[in-house]
């Protein structure tokens, strides 16, 4: 398998016959949003394990020549958005996964869960072999409480009830792993979050189920803001099963245009957290998912989540040549609407995956997952398939 980068005036039947593989074939495996139309920058993974003479230099990037090592890959899944579709997201990509979180079941005040609407995705994780894991947070009123967090890693009683309250839904519906997933808790919740996990993990354990933790991006161990100072690697590290890094939204869609997940910035993140945690925890974040900028930028303006497809298509519809950012390893492009404004595209493509692929070989960790399934993203899967050998439980 081989990634081309497509050239000026270069067509499918042209690339097809540099390869040696038919159209059809890589229509397929790309999922060409247009046959006749293709824009310099563009991507597109060729599916054939044969280097070919005829290919000429740097025509594309080779994937052949290295052992195939295996991970856990996890995914995110929010079924509030998916709703019926989820069974299928899941069946599409499930051989490529080992577990599923499901976000999310959020805390209440006085120790009960906000339901979900779950059992079409846990169904599909079984039928696929993929381990389903319940997602716990301290999300309310649409974002992540501090003094919610608070209030549970104050009360004993609270957080026994909490627990149990969440036994039971994973026992009644059979996940088989707990997430947690509390964010911007700040430095004072730092050590009541540790406690509150190990109390977890004397709950849940013991019935054979998985523990993990989703973490802030951080770059060391006194890392300033709320949404790092909670989060303590070592000691989480010491309690969980693994751990799920965030590492992305450095681009967001409040913020300046720039690449959700820059790798001179993931690969920071991840040098500080094997130096505290072991490496057969660690799960590193890549998004399924790129944001599109209306300049220009300004507080207020809130830019829209997109697919990679959507990006593809888009470029393809306004005529924008993609170009990449080797130093972040992500493309990106500007185009104008037909209303005249200007905008701005930052999304992945297969090289800038491939670029996190490598990363998580170097560093030999447990493996990587994804936020947030729904985003349609076929290459992706093709090169995990190329990558590595995916464990199943």
């Amino acid at each position: 398998m081989e990634i081309h980068i497509v050239k000026s005036g270069e067509n499918l039947w042209r690339i097809a016959q540099i390869y040696g593989v038919s159209v059809n074939n890589i229509v397929s495996a790309n999922q060409v949003p247009d046959m006749d139309r293709l824009v310099v920058g563009q991507t597109l993974v060729i599916p054939t394990t044969e280097k070919l003479n005829q290919a000429s230099p740097g025509t594309g990037l080779s994937l052949q020549g290295s052992t195939k090592p295996m991970v856990d890959v996890s995914a995110y899944l929010d079924p509030s958005i998916s709703g019926n579709q989820s069974g299928r997201a899941i069946d599409r990509v499930g051989r490529n996964l080992t577990y599923l979180a499901i976000f999310s079941y959020a805390a209440n005040p006085n120790g009960t869960l906000t339901p979900v609407k779950d059992q079409i995705p846990i169904t599909a994780a079984k039928r696929n072999r993929v381990s389903p894991l319940l997602v716990l947070t301290n999300y309310s009123g649409g974002q992540f409480s501090k003094d919610l967090a608070a209030s549970i890693f104050n009360n004993e009683l609270l957080q026994e009830h909490l627990l149990e309250q969440a036994l039971r839904v994973m026992e009644a519906k059979g996940y088989l792993g707990l997430d947690f997933d509390f964010e911007y808790l700040g430095k004072e919740n730092r050590e009541g979050y540790v406690r509150f996990l190990q109390r977890a993990a004397a709950k849940v354990k013991p019935h054979g189920y998985f523990l993990s933790a989703a973490v802030a991006p951080k770059l060391s161990g006194d890392q300033r803001g709320g949404l790092y100072e909670g989060h303590d690697y070592p000691a989480i590290g010491q309690i969980v099963d693994f751990m799920f890094i965030m590492t992305y939204e450095w681009g967001w869609s409040g913020g300046e245009p720039m690449a959700v997940s820059p790798i001179n910035l993931v690969r920071r993140v991840m040098e500080y957290a094997v130096s505290v945690v072991p490496k057969n925890k660690l799960m590193m974040g890549i998004p399924l998912y790129g944001y599109d900028w209306t300049l220009p930028n300004e507080p207020g303006k809130w830019a829209r989540s997109i697919s990679p497809q959507q990006a593809l298509q888009r470029a393809i519809q306004y005529k924008v040549a993609i170009r990449y950012n080797k130093a972040v390893q992500a493309p990106w492009f500007r185009y104008a609407d037909i209303q005249g404004k200007q905008h701005e595209v930052w999304f992945e493509d297969a090289r800038s995956i491939q670029a996190k692929f490598d990363l998580v070989k170097q560093l030999g960790i447990r493996g990587f997952y994804y936020w947030v399934l729904g985003h349609e993203f076929p290459q992706n899967w093709l090169l995990i398939d190329e990558n590595f050998t995916v464990r199943k439980w």
